[in-house]
Formats: structure tokens, sequence, C-alpha cells
């Protein structure tokens, strides 16, 4: 009965479509008009205006001072671990619940990600479970954090903000600066979210955005480097350009670089998704009200709201099941009637490339895995 009734719900508040997606695009602007400007004008690849002014508009709207687009939101994360300087075998603390893409990039540095575990209300790292892990196991030598058991050096810390919503970023970074580690914000979820009256993605030395094409807005592909530092972000746009020296005619380059710059194609149509972003995020948080109110006499599961503090933008909306054992049983009853939902991700300790990743207790992430669902979130019409 509480799938048939929870599928209903759905239903009405999406206009009863006979498919409701867990996350779809919305294109209500000037994306064909920008479109058509970036055809007509030849430049469809990394050169052009578009590119440019989307970098320009997204700083303006995080209140920072630089941004640099990429391809997409992997390749704008694993940029900024290589500006944070991580090597070959340092250590990269982040959190086992996330995207597959944290440790992706971390394994292109080959580096190794450390896990340590989540708070259960953000479902973001822990400050707490992350100072104890540095009490428990780090140590300063000349400026430098080291992993007293492994000998490693622990270079950066990647909190990723989950479904939208904040972890407690301003009590990680304080601890980061403590202990002499880079913060990167994996904030490829979180566009337009703020915490304490700041905008997610403008508390780290380097933070990293995607566009994908299930994000808030997108380009269908794409991604950013987000940073205040001048120097690292010259440093972004140069190597993200094959790091190629500035000239007339000559193809000159001072060190291996990377194709990561974003097509000016996928800027134009940023530009015109970034001009409603405002709308699109007003329009979320008040489906996530509905579901708030729905949720509200529904013993069964229980809606995650946005923590104390913040105003998310409820990029995908989750339900944390009481009875765990309910979840693939969910799962089949609302797919099965053309209701997307999905389970949270597979802990990245579970997997086999990371199985032997050094790691702290992960009770909350895994307890999390075992009974998070995501539900239809998209712009309802």
């Amino acid at each position: 009965m509480m799938y048939d009734e929870f599928v209903g719900f759905v239903k009405s508040i999406y206009s009863n479509k006979k498919f409701i997606p867990l996350h779809e695009p919305l294109f209500i602007g000037n994306e064909k008009k920008y479109l058509n400007e970036c055809i007509d004008s030849t430049f469809v690849s990394s050169v052009g205006k578009f590119v440019d002014q989307f970098e320009v508009n997204l700083a303006e709207k995080l209140g920072v001072k630089h941004v640099v687009a990429t391809v997409n939101g992997t390749t704008a994360l694993h940029m900024c671990l290589l500006l944070a300087n991580v090597k070959e075998n340092d250590e990269v603390i982040t959190q086992p619940l996330t995207f597959i893409a944290t440790c992706n990039a971390i394994s292109y540095c080959r580096a190794h990600p450390v896990f340590v575990d989540v708070d259960s209300d953000t479902m973001g790292m822990s400050p707490i479970s992350l100072k104890n892990f540095l009490l428990d196991n780090a140590e300063i030598r000349d400026g430098v954090c080291y992993n007293k058991i492994t000998g490693k050096k622990i270079t950066a810390c990647v909190p990723m903000h989950t479904f939208g919503h904040p972890c407690r970023i301003d009590e990680i970074k304080k601890i980061c600066s403590e202990y002499h580690i880079k913060l990167i914000e994996d904030a490829a979820e979180s566009l337009g979210t703020s915490y304490k009256n700041q905008q997610l993605g403008s508390f780290g030395d380097l933070s990293a955005i995607s566009f994908n094409g299930n994000k808030i807005i997108t380009s269908g592909g794409g991604g950013a480097i987000v940073t205040n530092d001048e120097n690292l972000a010259l440093k972004a746009k140069h190597l993200t350009t094959t790091a190629k020296l500035k000239h007339a005619w000559r193809f000159d380059h001072d060190q291996v670089g990377y194709n990561y710059r974003m097509p000016n194609l996928n800027a134009a149509l940023l530009c015109a998704q970034l001009e409603n972003l405002d709308i699109f995020i007003r329009n979320k948080r008040e489906t996530a009200y509905l579901y708030q109110s729905f949720f509200n006499d529904i013993k069964w599961a229980k809606f995650i709201s946005e923590p104390s503090h913040s105003k998310s933008n409820y990029w995908l909306n989750a339900l944390r099941l009481k009875e765990p054992s309910e979840r693939e049983l969910f799962l089949e009853k609302t797919n099965s009637s053309k209701v997307m939902t999905r389970p949270i991700w597979t802990l990245m300790n579970k997997l086999p490339m990371f199985k032997h990743a050094f790691k702290s207790d992960l009770s909350n992430a895994k307890a999390l895995e075992e009974s998070i669902i995501n539900i239809p979130s998209s712009v309802r019409l």
C-alpha cells in the first residue's frame, strides 16, 4: 500500500506524466538563441565568447574571483587535485559515500583515497570523524602532514556536498588549515546552495562543479574549477588548454597539459541555463516542501531536509527508509510503475579498486548506504 500511495503522490505533483524521470534537464530560456549565435560565429570549440562570459557569470554568482570552465566535472576535480600539488603515493582524505568521480580523480593522480565517515544528517563528510582520524593518525613534520601509519603525505581533503546539501564545510576548512591540508570542495551537485550565507564552492582552496545532463543546470557535459587564487586560476587555464604558450602561430608547450577546456557550444547552453538557476532552485525547493509535507504523516520513511544554517538547491531529493530491508522492493515497485527511483551509491571502500584503502570507522556511511533512496527531483512545469 505504501508504494501505491507514494507513486500516486509523485504522479500528481508531476502532472500525471506517463514516465517520471529522476532528474531531466529543462530548456526554457535563451538556449536556442545563444546556440544559434555560437553556430553563426563558427567558434564552436574551446575558443569563443560564451566560454569567457560563462566564467565571468558563474564567478559573480558564487562570489569568487576566478572560474575556469572544463569539459566535465571529473576533469575539473582532477585539475583541482593537480593544482593542489597532489602527487603519486600521496593520500587524499575523502568520504566513502560519494559518486565514483571523486575517487577516480584521486586515482588519476596516482594518489590514494583515505575514507572518513559522514554525518547522518548532511550525508557529507563529518568534521568529527575527520578530526578524530587526524588526531589518531597524523603528524606534522616541517609544515607537512603525514600519516604516521602509512608514512605517506596527506596532501588534500575532498568533502562532497551530497545531493546538493552542504556538509559542515566551515568546520572542515578549519581542521584542514590546522593540519596544513589543501581543501578541495567536490561541489559537483551543489550549485546554488548556500551555507551560513556563503555559496558552496567558495569555501575551498579549490572547488569543482559539474554540469552533467542530470545536474541542476546543464550543457550536456561541462564542469568548472573555482578558486580565489589568481595564480592557481592562471595555471588551471594554462594546463587545461594543453599547456600551450601564447603565440600568433607557433605550437609550443612548456609541460604536459590536458585538453580539458569547455567547448563554446556547451558554454552557450550554460550561459542561458545560469540565467534561470534561481527559478530552478525556487521550483525545486517548492517540490521539496511538497515531499516534506507528504512524509510528515508517513511512518515508513523520512524525507531528507536541508541541514541547519543552509539553503539547499535540493538537487536530488532523498528518502531514508525506516526498514532498510524494504529498499529493493520499494525500488522494484516504483520503477515498475514508471516512477524512477535509485539507491544511493555503493560505498567506495566496497569497490574492488578501493577495498584496501586506509579508512576510519564508517558506521554512518554504511547505515545511509542501506537506507537512502533518491526520488524524482526535476523542475516541475
